[in-house]
């Protein structure tokens, strides 16, 4: 069977409110389960997409194997098989099962445990059913622990939109993060090196997709991405989460950008002017971070460190608003939901994603020949405006890359990269220099000792000269695409 599940993050205290003014129509039913997770000692399962587990609840037991993408952006669609069983070892007679799990069993062993106390209700709203479950508890991997407190809204009938109903009213009770981690996931991560910044990963896509479906893919990869570095920046306030958290928006707002000809949907625009707010939120504190790594002396770099601080305690009220955990769930929405299919003009999303890939790359590729034809004699927002359309072209080539996959594709995937990053490294590089004088005035910073170190001539006039050959070398580049 098929498993639809919307999750929420929420706080032990937020997680007691909710059960205070509970907005679900009954009393829940509690229980208090214990569940054992089992792979092989190379986690063979996981590579594979798939988990499984035994849970028991009073004197019953439950075996569950899950298979799919669990763990894309808060919105979990995956096949899934239960049995109950006697104990607490899997039971592998079911001969489609034994096909999934291939050659695994036999080195299947317990790595972790994951023990809530989980309050449920089934909540029926007109043709909607939904089964809430609010979990209060802990993963415990080998001697390492960390806490749960998360719901879980899983469709048992009708139309999904109920789940987000319900998501936007958890949160006005308390704060509702969007979940992007299955409980396997957590205990996955607990027997590894604790979690930093998490950075873009390939978008499994194939030949076959429309450019609409790619599209989903892409876009709550991003989410996921950006997610996670929100919440390894809550804990740490490491530069890197952010700047990884800024990426994510980033390439986000590329993907709605290159995408835009697929959509007439006044959704879609909302959403792209949100998320344009959100990455702008983040912009001070990853200027700030940038100025203190090129910062020249002592007194610049503590009058910077000071700054940060304050900049960053502004992300985190911005990440904590009630503004961004909304755009999260509506995003989530409108994604996974695709509403917008029906909206649009339909040969569009049937339009292959490789067709619709080349169309992309070939706009921005030329676009960034044409326009990056005369670096050194541009203006500085000329030269912005080629950064971004390099940026764009790189993202695009990122997002696509599964579809390249032959050794001739990749080999050539692979150099179109290396040129575009070296020449999105120099024009960056120029834009930090452009930027420094306006941010130091912003942050009184100007007549501090070191300040015009940031946007020297001298390093300008030889920044000017690499991008010039960056371009050049780009240009002789050839595409991976044709």
């Amino acid at each position: 069977m098929q498993e639809t599940e919307l999750k929420l993050e929420l706080s032990r205290s937020g997680a007691g409110s909710l059960l205070k003014k509970n907005p679900f129509g009954s009393s829940p039913t509690i229980l208090q389960q214990r569940s054992i997770y089992f792979d092989t000692p190379g986690w063979d399962l996981s590579k594979r997409g798939l988990s499984l587990r035994i849970r028991q609840s009073g004197n019953e037991r439950i075996q569950t194997v899950k298979a799919g993408d669990g763990a894309a952006a808060g919105s979990f669609t995956r096949e899934e098989w239960e049995r109950p069983v006697a104990g607490d070892a899997p039971i592998l007679d079911d001969p489609q099962i034994r096909d999934l799990l291939a050659g695994a069993g036999s080195k299947l062993a317990p790595l972790f445990e994951v023990h809530v106390k989980r309050h449920s209700w089934n909540v029926i709203d007109d043709d909607a059913t939904v089964e809430v479950a609010l979990d209060i508890g802990k993963v415990v991997a080998a001697d390492r622990e960390s806490p749960l407190c998360e719901i879980e809204l899983e469709k048992k009938a009708g139309p999904p939109r109920a789940l987000f109903a319900l998501a936007r009213k958890v949160d006005l009770i308390t704060p509702a993060h969007l979940g992007v981690m299955s409980k396997a996931e957590r205990g996955y991560r607990l027997l590894g090196p604790a979690p930093g910044a998490a950075k873009a990963a390939p978008t499994p896509l194939t030949s076959d997709m429309s450019a609409a479906t790619a599209f989903a893919c892409i876009a709550a990869a991003c989410l996921r991405q950006f997610r996670l570095n929100e919440a390894a920046l809550g804990w740490s306030g490491d530069a890197e989460a952010l700047h990884q958290a800024r990426v994510s928006l980033r390439r986000l707002r590329s993907l709605f950008s290159i995408c835009k000809s697929l959509f007439d949907d006044s959704r879609f625009d909302h959403l792209r002017e949100e998320f344009k707010w959100l990455t702008s939120e983040l912009g001070d504190a990853r200027n700030i971070d940038v100025m203190i790594d090129r910062a020249s002396s002592e007194a610049l770099s503590s009058c910077l460190r000071e700054a940060r601080d304050e900049a960053y305690a502004a992300v985190e009220a911005s990440l904590s608003s009630t503004r961004a955990r909304s755009l999260m769930i509506d995003a989530t929405e409108w994604i996974s939901i695709e509403g917008w299919r029906t909206q649009s003009d339909e040969t569009l999303h049937v339009q292959s994603s490789t067709d619709f890939a080349s169309m992309v790359f070939d706009k921005f590729r030329k676009k960034v020949a044409k326009d990056g034809d005369n670096l050194i004699d541009a203006d500085d927002e000329s030269r912005h405006k080629v950064r971004i359309a390099a940026k764009k072209l790189r993202y695009a080539a990122e997002f696509f890359e599964p579809l390249y996959n032959n050794k001739t594709e990749a080999k050539r995937h692979r150099r179109f990269i290396k040129a575009l990053k070296d020449l999105q490294d120099q024009l960056g590089s120029l834009n930090d220099i452009a930027t420094a004088p306006d941010m130091l005035a912003a942050l009184e910073l100007s007549e501090v000792a070191g300040a015009k170190d940031l946007y020297s001539a001298e390093d300008k006039s030889k920044l000017l000269e690499d991008a010039a050959k960056a371009h050049d070398a780009f240009v002789n580049t050839r595409r991976f695409w044709r």
